[in-house]
C-alpha cells in the first residue's frame, strides 16, 4: 500500500491532541515509513513576512504572502513548502505526483518573495512522521481515513473547513462519526 499523495483525515478519538481534526498530506510513504504535512492548522502567531525578515530574505513584491502552518510535531524549526507541480526548486524538489511537489530549501522562499514561486503553496513548520508499519497500524486501529488529495482542498485558505470537506469527499457527514470502532 502506497499512500503517497493522499490525505489522512484524523478520526474522532485519535488520542493525540496534536492531530485532532487534522488533515495530513502524505509527501512520502513506503516500507521505510511515512512523512506528511498537516495542511489545516495555521500557525496563529507567525506570518510569512516575519519569517522572511528572520531569514534576511528581501520581499520584492508587495503583498506576497503564503499561509504558515503547523506541519507536525517533528523538527518544528524546519520549513517545508507544499506546492503545485508547476515549480521545481534549484536546491531540489520532491515531486510527489503530477499535481504536488514539496521543497524544503531556501530558494523556494526567495522565489515566492520575489513573485516567482509556484501558483499554489503553503508553508509548514515541522512535519508528521511514522516509522515502518506505524501508519498502517494506526489506519487499522481506526485512527485515520484516507482520501484522494484535491489541490483545491489542500491549498484552500479555509483551514477551518478542510477536515469536514475531506470527510465529505468520502460521503461522510462528520456528525455521524464515532470515536469507537469495532470488528464484525
Amino acid at each position: 500500500m502506497d499512500l503517497t499523495g493522499k490525505l489522512l483525515v484524523a478520526m474522532p478519538g485519535m488520542g493525540d491532541p496534536r492531530f485532532e481534526h487534522s488533515v495530513v498530506f502524505l509527501c512520502a510513504h513506503s516500507a521505510e515509513g511515512a512523512m506528511g504535512l498537516i495542511v489545516n492548522k495555521p500557525a496563529p502567531d507567525l506570518r510569512f513576512a516575519d519569517l522572511l525578515d528572520q531569514l534576511d530574505i528581501p520581499s520584492g513584491r508587495a503583498g506576497t504572502d503564503i499561509r504558515v502552518h503547523f506541519g507536525g510535531p517533528v523538527e518544528h524549526g524546519r520549513g517545508f513548502v507544499l506546492h503545485s507541480a508547476d515549480y521545481e526548486g534549484s536546491g531540489g524538489t520532491l515531486k510527489v505526483d503530477a499535481r504536488f511537489g514539496m521543497t524544503a530549501t531556501l530558494d523556494i522562499l526567495q522565489d515566492i518573495a520575489q513573485g516567482d514561486g509556484p501558483a499554489s503553496s503553503l508553508l509548514a513548520l515541522g512535519y508528521a512522521g511514522w516509522g515502518p508499519g506505524q501508519l498502517e497500524s494506526e489506519i487499522l486501529e481506526n485512527g485515520w481515513l484516507t482520501v484522494e488529495a484535491d489541490p483545491g482542498l489542500v491549498f484552500s485558505s479555509d483551514n477551518a473547513q478542510k477536515w469536514e470537506s475531506a470527510l465529505r469527499t468520502l460521503g461522510i457527514d462528520p456528525i455521524t462519526l464515532s470515536a469507537a470502532s469495532g470488528r464484525a
